[in-house]
């Protein structure tokens, strides 16, 4: 595997675990009615490569899964990392 191949795959990992942890401070956070993390950092985190890791906060945490922007618009994010891993692995 290309060099580029592992640092484009630990990238996207480590996005993906923050991701996860910012849906997991959000959801403590909005329980405990405290200061939220801004929806534009969730989907800025979930654009540049954690959309896997905010998904799998919203599900696993049963966060944000009523809000349609979510629902729609954090899939619509990971398909679109998927394109950008599979571009980068068969092009570069």
């Amino acid at each position: 595997m290309k060099q580029l191949h592992i640092i484009v795959c630990v990238y996207i990992a480590v996005c993906s675990l923050v991701g996860f942890i910012a849906m997991c401070i959000d959801k403590s956070a909005a329980c405990k009615g405290q200061y939220r993390i801004p929806e534009r950092t969730l989907f800025t985190i979930a654009g540049i490569g954690g959309a896997l890791g905010v998904l799998s906060g919203m599900y696993v945490l049963k966060h944000k899964t009523r809000h349609l922007k979510f629902t729609i618009g954090i899939p619509l994010l990971l398909v679109l990392n998927a394109a950008a891993v599979f571009l980068v692995f068969c092009f570069l």
